[in-house]
C-alpha cells in the first residue's frame, strides 16, 4: 500500500519540459502540437544563425573581442575545425600576462543563450574567487570549445572557462554550458575539461548554482593541478529517487 495520489499526465508535464502526454486528434496529435514544435524548430534555427551582441550583454568593462577563423556563420557550422583556431589579428590582440583563470563568454551554437545566461554566471562567481589571478574578460565569436586553449595560452592563464551556447533543443534554444580547463593546451581533449551543463531560466540550472559547482570544480582544479574525468563534481547530489509506478505509467503509454 501507498498513500501516494495517482499519476496523471497533467502532473507529469508539470514536472518535465519533455513532450509528454500530447493531445490527439485522430491518430495522430492535435494541431496546436504541431505548430507548436514548429515554433520551437524555427527558435533553434534562429539560435544557431544568431550572432552575438557584445553591447546586450551589459558588462562592465569593455571585454577582449576575438574572432574564430570561421569567416560568418555559415562556415562556422560547416567547419568546426575554424572554430576552433583563433584568427591572425586575434591572437596578436591577447595581451600576455600570468593569471589563474581566463573567463570567456562565446557565442557557439546559440549566442542567445551565451548574451542572457553568461553575464549572470560571471557576476555570480567572481565573488567566490577572491584572490585568484583573474584574467581581461574575453569575449569570443564563431567559437568552439576548444578555441579556450588557443585564447588561455596567448594570455599565459593556467585555466580557462568556456562560458558557451549549447545546440540549440526543440524546448530551449537559449542553453549555455560552462567548460573548465586546467592547464590548457592546444590540442587538449575533450577528457581533460569538466562541463557544467543546461544553465538556462527554463527550468534548467540556475546562475548562482551553477557558479557554487564552477568555484568547486576551480579551486579543486588548482589544489590537485588538473581537470577532466579524474575530477568528479561532490557538490552534486541525487534529491529524489524515481517512483515505480512511474515507470509503469510510461511504459503502459509507450507501449499503446
Amino acid at each position: 500500500m501507498t498513500d501516494d495520489p495517482p499519476l496523471t499526465w497533467r502532473g507529469l508535464q508539470a514536472t518535465t519540459s519533455a513532450r509528454i502526454g500530447l493531445p490527439r486528434a485522430g491518430n495522430t496529435i492535435s494541431g496546436a502540437a504541431v505548430r507548436e514544435f514548429q515554433y520551437a524548430h524555427v527558435r533553434a534555427r534562429h539560435a544557431v544563425s544568431a550572432t552575438l551582441d557584445t553591447s546586450r550583454l551589459n558588462l562592465p568593462q569593455p571585454p577582449i573581442a576575438v574572432e574564430s577563423r570561421a569567416r560568418d556563420r555559415e562556415e562556422y557550422v560547416r567547419r568546426p575545425d575554424l572554430g576552433r583556431q583563433l584568427s591572425d589579428g586575434s591572437r596578436e590582440s591577447l595581451p600576455h600576462g600570468r593569471y589563474d583563470v581566463v573567463f570567456v563568454i562565446a557565442d557557439g551554437l546559440s549566442a542567445l543563450a551565451a548574451q542572457q545566461q553568461g553575464p549572470a554566471v560571471l557576476a555570480a562567481v567572481m565573488p567566490l574567487l577572491a584572490g585568484w589571478r583573474i584574467a581581461p574578460l574575453v569575449v569570443a565569436h564563431r567559437a568552439r570549445v576548444a578555441l579556450g586553449d588557443e585564447i588561455a595560452t596567448g594570455l599565459g592563464a593556467r585555466c580557462v572557462v568556456m562560458m558557451i551556447g549549447e545546440r540549440p533543443g526543440l524546448r530551449c534554444a537559449e542553453s549555455m554550458s560552462l567548460y573548465m580547463t586546467w592547464n590548457p593546451r592546444i590540442g587538449t581533449r575533450d577528457s581533460g575539461r569538466n562541463c557544467i551543463s543546461n544553465i538556462h531560466g527554463h527550468g534548467g540550472l540556475s546562475a548562482m548554482a551553477a557558479a557554487n559547482s564552477l568555484a568547486w570544480l576551480l579551486k579543486t582544479a588548482r589544489m590537485r593541478n588538473y581537470s577532466g574525468v579524474d575530477l568528479k563534481d561532490e557538490t552534486c547530489t541525487i534529491g529524489q529517487t524515481v517512483r515505480p509506478d512511474l515507470h509503469k505509467m510510461l511504459s503502459d503509454k509507450s507501449g499503446k
